[in-house]
């Protein structure tokens, strides 16, 4: 290689694991969110989850999941070296900084089922989940968007004018699609629902700490989307990078306004855990094209998505829907919202192709899931814990200890 582009190279490739330890680091602010926002006796159970599956994911894309999206080779043979296994041409980035930057990705995936599930859900029967999710379920849908090939040999999702840049859908929507099947399966809390059809808000545990996984998580989402331009040593790409960045930070703010706003007019009141799922909203609807809008326009898209999140979670709410965390809003439906505004301001993408590719990846995530979900349930172990259980607590009944000792009333 010559001096420059050795340079370059060390450059790209710095950046890609900078990025990639940005998103390992939304793996904190999804556990502080929801940690936060469940009831203080599931606190450690919600903390042993996200630790766990990130530790699940990252074993199971290096033996399977990476070769199922992208053709690696089991344990990553061949990662080592100056080329990518199967690639025409030399990477312009170390290909192992490849596999870390793409494993946090399918972590965040699974973080999200994580949420929907919370407070009732077994600790093992989700890691079991999370094995198939993060092995396979994840991997062929990737395969078929950012991989490149065809669904099942019958159409190609880049050939129908399909784009997603950093994943509305492909991690952000599929998660959400993983975690209706798991709401589905396992039911509504114990009392959220009355049988005359009143909802019985549950208060989180713990705001502050929902406040601060929400900043960790607006953080880590400049690594989400700037690392998805996947190079920063020239002229050109760090250009896009800045754009990247300026646009996503535009979203968040946008969504947390607009989520606040249509919170005061719906409810009379501040909701904080509105702002806090609308910050996010805005991120996820920018997710899916960060790089072609202006920064106003951007602002708007996440002004949407804030005042989205806010109607869907009412509307599931009222459909008996329990999302503890509202998760299947903010990563579902608005994860949707943000591939329908790609074409918008992307002219290679067409509405067509991003709406048969968000059918492709949930209809692929959530059958498989509700599958998944139904042969642990019937033939390893009830995915719910008992009623008993649930009255008592994650904490004591899956880990045997709690977060918040000091304050049981019951010694």
């Amino acid at each position: 290689m010559e001096v420059t582009a050795e340079l370059s190279y060390a450059l790209d490739t710095f950046y890609f694991l900078v990025c990639g330890a940005l998103v390992m680091w939304m793996a904190a602010g999804f556990a502080m969110l929801e940690a936060g926002l469940v009831r203080s006796k599931n606190t450690t159970e919600i903390l042993t989850k996200n630790v766990v599956l990130f530790a699940v994911a990252c074993t199971m894309y290096m033996i399977v999941g990476y070769d199922i999206m992208y053709g690696g080779g089991i344990f990553l043979d061949g990662l080592s070296g100056d080329g990518v296994t199967g690639a025409e041409e030399p990477a312009t980035y170390a290909p192992s900084s490849d596999f870390f930057f793409q494993v946090v990705f399918v972590a965040t995936a699974m973080s999200i089922v994580s949420g929907a599930v919370a407070e009732r859900m077994k600790l093992f029967a989700f890691l079991i989940f999370a094995v198939v999710m993060t092995a396979f379920i994840y991997p062929m849908e990737g395969s078929w968007t950012w991989g490149g090939n065809d669904v099942f040999g019958l159409y190609n999702l880049g050939d129908l004018g399909f784009l997603d840049f950093a994943g509305s859908g492909i991690v952000h929507m599929a998660g959400a699609a993983a975690g209706v099947a798991g709401v589905l399966t396992i039911g509504a809390r114990k009392g959220k629902y009355t049988a005359e059809g009143k909802v019985n808000a549950i208060p989180g545990a713990n705001l502050p700490l929902a406040t601060l996984g929400t900043f960790i998580l607006w953080m880590g989402w400049f690594g989400f989307n700037g690392g998805s331009v996947l190079a920063t040593a020239s002229v050109e790409s760090a250009n896009a990078v800045a754009v990247v960045f300026l646009n996503t930070n535009a979203a968040a703010a946008g969504g947390c306004i607009a989520a606040l706003l249509v919170a005061k007019f719906a409810f009379g009141k501040a909701d904080l855990t509105m702002a806090l799922n609308g910050c996010l909203a805005g991120l996820v609807a920018i997710t899916a094209g960060p790089d072609t809008p202006t920064p106003l326009q951007a602002t708007l898209f996440g002004a949407l998505g804030g005042a989205l999140v806010v109607a869907s979670i009412v509307t599931l709410d009222k459909l008996k829907f329990d999302d503890p965390v509202g998760a299947i809003s903010v990563h579902g439906v608005v994860g949707l919202l943000g591939l329908i505004l790609v074409p918008f301001t992307n002219d290679g993408a067409s509405m067509s192709g991003q709406l048969i590719g968000a059918a492709t990846i949930f209809v692929w995530v959530f059958v498989v899931s509700m599958i998944v979900f139904k042969i642990i349930d019937m033939a390893i172990m009830k995915v719910r814990v008992s009623d008993e259980e649930e009255y008592e607590g994650s904490d004591l009944a899956e880990c045997g200890m709690e977060a918040y000792p000091e304050f049981n009333t019951a010694r």
